[in-house]
């Protein structure tokens, strides 16, 4: 049995895809502030209407694109984890080296997400999307202390928003002590 392929839901699928990383690239050269289905549209390439069809208000956009960005996270750490498992190391060379990444050559990335994260705090629609990468990293993460965990989390926001206005990013090497030291057994 032969199973049929919607092209029509496929390029639909693809048309959203792409209109959520206009959304992205928009928020990491103009901020949240210069999202509208105007600026997002001319940035995919796409008419106005294919925005306002795939995401009929703003905030529908917004959520999807944070969802997306904790899937692209999700993904990444996954694989981080797993390096540093077939390694047989407790990930903070992995760890370090992530967020040296995330603060120099995604530092536009970064800045994006972390943009829609706190907009959260204001738009309580967008809670549950915010939320999101936090419950997909503790799914994927053993860990036997709650508390060590989150100040783990919490830890790593610091550093990542401390990088972010560092006139110059932190090198992996910078990063890889204080990253040990939340990874120590407590």
């Amino acid at each position: 049995m032969k199973i049929q392929v919607d092209g029509r839901k496929a390029r639909g699928e693809k048309r959203r895809d792409e209109i959520i990383a206009a959304a992205l690239r928009v928020i990491e050269r103009d901020g949240v502030a210069g999202v509208t289905h105007r600026t997002v549209a001319t940035e995919a390439g796409v008419p106005t209407a294919s925005t306002t069809y795939h995401f009929s208000s703003l905030d529908d956009l917004l959520i999807a694109t944070l969802i997306s960005c904790a899937r692209d996270m999700a993904t990444e750490v996954y694989w981080m984890i797993d390096r540093a498992r077939s390694r047989g190391s407790r990930g903070a060379e992995e760890v370090a080296g992530l967020l040296a990444e995330a603060l120099g050559p995604r530092r536009g990335r970064t800045m994006a997400e972390y943009e829609l994260y706190l907009l959260a705090a204001r738009k309580p629609e967008l809670r549950p999307a915010a939320r999101r990468w936090l419950d997909v990293l503790t799914s994927m993460v053993r860990h036997d202390d709650e508390v060590a965990f989150r100040v783990f989390l919490a830890g790593i926001d610091g550093l990542l928003i401390q990088g972010l206005i560092d006139d110059e990013p932190p090198s992996a090497e910078e990063l890889r002590p204080v990253v040990d030291y939340l990874l120590k057994p407590r």
